[in-house]
């Protein structure tokens, strides 16, 4: 008999791998209040790693007490010059993100932690370092008017399943851990434990 499993998480992105590769899920709203943890890991002088890092435990930490489903959470950071970005909210501030980005690398950490009965029973984190190119701000208007509000899905501002692919010249890293949900590892645990078929 398989475990069941839950996804602690409201992105499309992570919904979508998950599907896309047949793990059976469900999806349940955390709970977790991100601003709030972020205000408190930076006081603590947190990394912007270690940010990704303890909010994907949060969230599966807080949907998987007294549960017994595996719980998946997950989260994801953008560190550039050692600095943490949050999502943009507005395409003016979607603008402004890619010209701070532009011509230069930054990386975007990727944690997923599994947990169960309020229990952490295996996590990852991986980094991708992504290189934007030179693009003009010609570009940058085509690029944003293509996108419009779905600029503002990802913390920074493209999905390269789309049109954001063409702001890089260098892409260093896992496919998933871009997409906010490295996979490999993961789905080596769900098989280990009976989720998946081995």
């Amino acid at each position: 008999m398989r475990t069941s499993l839950l996804l602690a998480s409201k992105s499309a992105a992570r919904r979508s791998v998950l599907q896309g590769v047949g793990v059976p899920f469900e999806t349940v709203g955390s709970g977790v209040d991100e601003d709030l943890a972020k205000a408190s890991l930076r006081e603590r002088r947190a990394t912007p790693r270690e940010v990704a890092e303890a909010l994907a435990q949060d969230k599966a930490l807080a949907v998987s007490a007294g549960r017994p489903e595996l719980v998946i959470g997950a989260d994801q950071t953008l560190e550039f010059q050692g600095k943490l970005y949050d999502k943009a909210e507005t395409l003016a501030e979607a603008r402004q993100r890619l010209r701070t980005l532009r011509g230069a690398p930054h990386m975007l950490h990727s944690a997923v932690v599994v947990a169960k009965d309020g229990d952490v029973v295996w996590r990852e984190t991986k980094t991708a370092t992504l290189t934007m190119r030179a693009f003009s701000d010609a570009f940058l208007e085509e690029y944003l008017t293509a996108e419009g509000d779905a600029a503002l899905g990802s913390v920074g501002c493209y999905r390269l399943e789309g049109p954001g692919v063409q702001l890089f010249s260098q892409i260093e890293g896992d496919y998933f851990t871009i997409l906010g949900l490295p996979l490999m590892g993961l789905l080596e645990m769900l098989r280990q434990t009976g989720v998946l078929s081995s």
